[in-house]
């Protein structure tokens, strides 16, 4: 699988389908396909998908252990650059979202559309404390912990207790847009969000977002795209505001 220098990274990235370029930004917790496994056969069929481990996650290396969102914006600017990609729609869950929403607003020529599964309009730092090291510690989540351990081992350089502080972090912080990067965002814009999330609404997001589509599901909660959910029914509705955005290019 491949890897690109770029700038201070070692960014890992995986790569299918051909087409108009889609860029797949995952969660905190996740790591490029972990987050869109339910996704990579319905969308490769019609465009080149590409899903980057972001820094400081997965298997994309940096010295630097440091990361925020608003930085990780810039970091896929610049890849999708490095690709010779002037464009691309993108697809972004949980942090990816608020990834996305910083990508469209500082880069709007390089966002064809905006797609946010599980995003918010503001913070929600409720809860973030308890995945603190120590807390995880304290409550013996043994398991959780090697989860964090081997999954980002590559980026986190076996310091998996500063990933967590780093994500903490960025959990409590974003996504924290001003009203003229909100008000920045013009391109095609489509937002869904589990009935049930906590961490976001699709109707504060339209609000945000002029012209803006939402989705609501029903019954679900923060990963209504995930196998085993609602993969099937969300795919279908991305794959449409997809297709009519194509039409409008």
């Amino acid at each position: 699988m491949p890897y690109i220098k770029l700038n201070d990274l070692n960014m890992f990235y995986e790569e299918f389908g051909r087409g108009e370029a889609l860029l797949f930004l995952h969660s905190h917790f996740s790591r490029g396909l972990l987050a869109f496994s339910g996704q990579i056969l319905p969308f490769s069929g019609r465009y080149r998908c590409l899903y980057p481990d972001f820094r400081g996650h997965g298997r994309t290396m940096c010295k630097s252990l440091n990361w925020n969102s608003r930085i990780i914006a810039d970091d896929m600017a610049d890849f999708i650059g490095s690709l010779g990609i002037e464009a691309v729609h993108l697809v972004g869950y949980s942090c990816g979202a608020y990834v996305g929403c910083y990508m469209a607003a500082k880069y709007p020529k390089k966002v064809k559309s905006l797609v946010t599964i599980g995003g918010g309009a503001y913070p929600r730092p409720e809860g973030s404390g308890d995945f603190l090291p120590e807390k995880l510690e304290e409550k013996n989540e043994t398991d959780f912990i090697e989860d964090m351990k081997e999954r980002h081992y590559d980026a986190h350089q076996g310091d998996w207790r500063t990933f967590l502080r780093m994500t903490v972090a960025d959990w409590q912080a974003h996504p924290n847009l001003t009203n003229e990067e909100w008000a920045a965002i013009k391109c095609p814009a489509f937002f869904i969000n589990g009935e049930n999330d906590p961490f976001g609404t699709c109707d504060e997001l339209r609000e945000k977002v002029s012209g803006s589509e939402v989705y609501e599901v029903k019954g679900s909660g923060h990963r209504p795209h995930f196998v085993g959910e609602r993969a099937e029914e969300i795919n279908t509705k991305i794959l449409a505001f997809l297709s009519d955005v194509d039409k409008r290019i």
